[in-house]
């Protein structure tokens, strides 16, 4: 890469993320010491405007390679004081270790979030900044059709999504391939470190790269990647059309009761059955309730509860995963979390 396709890896950063809407607030970035977010945080530094706001780097050591998880702190630490930001440093407090396989990462990942939106809290950041890519992203989406999913998951990762009421994760970088993030390194002379267990076939997004992906490429479709893409980009326009008509459903037949929500049955249950199921979510998120544990097939029971509302005699009654229970008598239902 040429100085002046450098110069276009930032103007494209520029086009995604215009540093006009983050220089006068504190933006928190999400660095690992991997290439793409330690490209992000070169980026990020090259392009950012004079204003009144700070940038600062967030690293969380999750312990789990021993020296070399210290040696990923160390470098990010010096990186950040490169690039004149503050280095914020979190450490996991348990072995992680104690978890294997698809756990582990997802228990990395928490303990990962929850150090992020603690730190910006306390450092009043109003954007989290992740380094997601368009690869990550064609992962993501095709390991969430293998687990099954519904819009949202053939949406993939986000590109924006509220952390807490103060801070947005932002990930300006879904656009980028990691070729052109390597290459952007290249350019910059610029090192990164790099994670062994990303190479092993232990994990199965580790599988879907590794193995899965180039299949595809090499037995069905050269360009299965860029249909993953335009797959998400579809998804997540359909996805948001959905949600707007659930928002507006739940505006004229939800109300909060203590621990939950009462629902005006006679105002949703002619509606289709996605947009009810989305405003199912919506609440299960508002709530903060688990989503993990609530299958298809229970979304899908208490969709036919509402739509099936007028039929139904007496009071029917759904206990669900996080001490969560809908109870449904006549055109009203309750769903409200019950004593643990």
């Amino acid at each position: 890469m040429t100085a002046d396709a450098t110069a276009i890896f930032n103007a494209k950063l520029i086009d995604a993320w215009p540093p006009e809407r983050w220089r006068d607030v504190t933006v928190l970035l999400a660095v690992s010491g991997g290439a793409d977010s330690v490209a992000l945080a070169r980026a990020i530094a090259a392009v950012r405007q004079p204003g009144d706001g700070r940038v600062i780097v967030g690293h969380f050591n999750h312990r789990l390679r021993g020296a070399a998880s210290d040696a990923d702190e160390t470098f990010v630490r010096t990186l950040a004081d490169q690039l004149s930001c503050q280095c914020l440093v979190g450490h996991a407090d348990n072995d992680l270790n104690a978890t294997g396989g698809d756990g582990l990462e997802a228990a990395a990942r928490d303990a990962r979030y929850a150090f992020l939106a603690t730190a910006a809290s306390e450092w009043g950041a109003r954007y989290l900044v992740t380094a997601h890519t368009a690869d990550d992203q064609v992962e993501t989406v095709l390991f969430n059709i293998l687990r099954g999913t519904g819009l949202a998951g053939l949406a993939g990762i986000p590109r924006l999504r509220t952390l807490t009421p103060a801070t947005t994760i932002v990930r300006p970088l879904l656009g980028f391939t990691r070729s052109e993030i390597t290459a952007y390194l290249t350019a910059k002379n610029q090192d990164f470190r790099h994670d062994p267990s990303n190479d092993t076939a232990d994990y199965t997004r580790n599988r879907i790269r590794l193995e899965l992906l180039p299949q595809l490429e090499n037995d069905y479709n050269p360009r299965v990647r860029d249909a993953l893409l335009r797959l998400a980009q579809a998804a997540n326009q359909a996805d948001d059309f959905v949600e707007q008509q659930a928002e507006s459903a739940l505006y004229s037949a939800a109300r909060k009761i203590p621990n939950g929500f009462e629902l005006d049955l006679k105002r949703l249950a002619h509606l289709h059955p996605t947009v009810i199921r989305h405003a199912l979510n919506l609440l299960w998120r508002e709530a903060h309730w688990p989503l993990q544990d609530m299958s298809f097939d229970k979304w899908e029971s208490l969709v036919a509860l509402i739509r099936q509302s007028d039929s139904a005699p007496g009071t029917q009654q759904h206990d669900l995963p996080g001490f969560v229970r809908a109870t449904q008598t006549g055109s009203t239902l309750k769903i409200e979390l019950t004593t643990r």
